[in-house]
């Protein structure tokens, strides 16, 4: 019997876009399983997509990928990878500031919970997309379509309210 190498892929996703959806889709060639957890982080200000609309997103955006599944949580990340018996935790690195405040949570993780973070660098041209600049062009009416998954773009044309 095979040991099922897993990782937990934990953020806001609010919402996901095609940066994310390149880190998941790298994870799942190297994992046996990969969980894709979305939270509401706080330090993030005012949220563009509920929980729920969030999760829906991510299982429509994922369901592709038979490896990999969805979760919502609300507390700390090790607790979930442990829970959810998490091998390790992945991150996506866009840039060299991803990296330094990456790389001090990884450390922290690994003091704490003794759980190890793999870092996966963009190779793509979707590298300088974050969230927050979605959400602000988003809000103005702006057009993210080439940023965005479908069920994510798809929203953001039905839900002109976001402002």
């Amino acid at each position: 019997m095979t040991d099922v190498l897993r990782v937990l892929y934990p953020g806001s996703f609010d919402p996901v876009h095609n940066g994310h959806v390149e880190v998941v889709e790298m994870a799942a060639e190297l994992f046996d399983e990969v969980i894709v957890a979305a939270m509401r982080n706080p330090q993030k200000g005012e949220t563009l997509f509920s929980m729920e609309q969030r999760e829906a997103m991510l299982n429509e955006t994922f369901a592709h990928l038979p490896n990999v599944r969805t979760t919502m949580f609300g507390e700390l990340v090790v607790t979930l990878a442990r829970r959810e018996g998490a091998d390790f935790i992945v991150k996506g690195l866009r840039a060299v500031s991803d990296f330094e405040s990456e790389l001090q949570m990884a450390q922290t993780n690994r003091k704490v919970a003794g759980v190890q973070t793999v870092f996966l660098p963009s190779t793509s041209a979707s590298s300088f997309i974050a969230s927050k600049y979605i959400r602000e062009i988003a809000r103005f009416g702006g057009d993210v379509d080439s940023m965005v998954p479908a069920p994510v773009a798809k929203r953001l044309k039905g839900n002109r309210s976001v402002s």
